[in-house]
This record gives C-alpha cells, structure tokens and sequence, in this order.
C-alpha cells in the first residue's frame, strides 16, 4: 500500500497568496495540493512556483478573477474529462487520475457556486444556478459509480448540525438551507463518505471558514464547514487520519478558508 496524503484549501487568489501554498506544504506535507478560487487564467499560471515545491505535475482550469481549480502534484498524474457544468465555462472543476502502484486513483476538485444571499432560486439567480450545478453533478457520478476516487473542494454548503456555529439560526441562510443541504446528500449517495466525518463525530463541531467580518475568529468562532473530502465507498477502509489546519486562519494575509488534508492507503 502506497500512503497518500490530499490536502484541499480554498486559497482566494493564488497569485496574492503564493507564499502560504510553500507554508502549506511544511505544515501538512501532502502529496497532493487542491485548490479552489485561484482567480488567475492559465495563460498567467506562476507555471515555475508548483515544481519549486516540490510538485511538478500540475492540473488546472481557471479564468481572471473569478473561481479557477488547480491540484498541484508529487505524484504523475493524467487529465479526466468532465462537461462544463450548467455551460458556464466559468472553471468550477477539474479531475485527474493519480498513478499509484496499486492503480489509478481518481481525483475531482471542485468549487461549488456560492449562491448569493438570498435562499430563493425564483428570485435568486446565483441560488438557481447552484442547485442546478450541484444536480447536475450528482447525475453524472451518478451514472458513474465512482471507484478508487477522491473529491474534494469548497463544496459551500455545510450539511450537518455542527458544521456551522448557530444550527438554528442558520437554517435560512445559504450553505445550510434544507434545499441544499438535501441536494448534497443526495450527491454522496452517488457512491461517496464523508472522510472528515468519518474521523469526528457529527455530534462534534468542525469548521473550516471563518467571516472575515469577524476580526477575532478564534473568539466568536463563527465558524462554517465548508470544505469537503469525499471519498468512494470502497476506499472508505483505507482512510487513516484527518486533519484541519485551523492554525492557517492566523496566517498572514490568508484567506478565510482553512486548508484540510485526509492521509489514506492506496
């Protein structure tokens, strides 16, 4: 069994944030690095930046200043293709297949619409378009049965009681909305387990984003999750720790998202 360690941040502008991806890297020494919101077109990709840590094999789809993925790798990897979710071209996926000894490990990063303010998809377009992109998604690993395979990203909706910091009232607030919340259950039902929880019990709280508003995080602990690891069933045996880098909140400049990594066996 070869280890594998998958780290995924929501790092909010790659090119601003750089330096944190290397301080990443000391921290949790994943094999693998996923990124959501890179907010940069591949035509002004830092192309060098990736090898210089330690990572030459780079998969990425991105776009100027919105959205954008990008799995930075240890390990060879080899393009999969997807379609263009709601036919946006607007950069919200990208999936590889890592080279293991054992085999070929499928991995999709994603980054979910955040849907806007307003829970009401009649009257809010953004709201609309991710219901849409997440059924969308569900019915294509649905014809699919993932096997050997990881997912992971800002998925922006935060299932479980304790994944956000006020259940109650957060229940009309967009990312913890029955609607949403019943969307991604019914895309883990595809074929995935939630590889944080399978570690921390859900009547524990875990977060992953904190409010920028919030100018002591760590006190108000306003916290949501956020930030998935998803893996198929069949790999759910070979999950061996997780963890959320909590500390990274307090990096300078950082974004508002936390970095999480899942190690597993493969």
């Amino acid at each position: 069994m070869t280890k594998l360690r998958i780290a995924t941040w929501n790092i909010n502008s790659l090119r601003l944030r750089l330096p944190l991806v290397e301080r990443l890297v000391q921290a949790l020494d994943p094999d693998v690095i996923c990124l959501q919101e890179t907010k940069v077109p591949d035509a002004l990709f830092p192309d060098a930046a990736p090898g210089a840590f330690g990572y030459p094999h780079v998969a990425r789809r991105g776009m100027k200043g919105y959205n954008g993925v990008a799995i930075l790798s240890r390990v060879p990897l080899a393009p999969l293709d997807g379609p263009d979710w709601c036919e946006r071209g607007d950069c919200r996926h990208v999936g590889v297949a890592l080279s293991t000894p054992a085999g070929p490990v499928a991995l999709h990063d994603f980054y979910v619409p955040a849907g806007g303010d307003e829970p009401d998809p009649s009257v809010n377009p953004k709201f609309a378009h991710k219901l849409a992109f997440v059924g969308e998604v569900t019915n294509w690993f649905a014809a699919r049965q993932p096997e050997r395979c990881v997912l992971v990203g800002d998925l922006n909706i935060a299932p479980l009681e304790h994944d956000v910091w006020s259940h109650k009232q957060l229940l009309t607030v967009v990312c913890h909305t029955p609607v949403e919340v019943a969307a991604m259950e019914a895309w883990m039902r595809t074929g995935f387990i939630d590889a944080m929880r399978h570690f921390v019990p859900a009547d524990q709280k875990l977060y992953t984003w904190w409010s920028y508003r919030n100018q002591d995080w760590k006190q108000a602990n306003r916290g949501r999750r956020l930030d998935h690891v998803w893996v198929s069933r069949d790999l759910v045996p070979s999950l061996r720790s997780s963890t959320v880098l909590t500390e990274a909140r307090d990096w300078p400049r950082t974004s508002d998202h936390v970095p999480v990594c899942v190690e597993l066996d493969v």
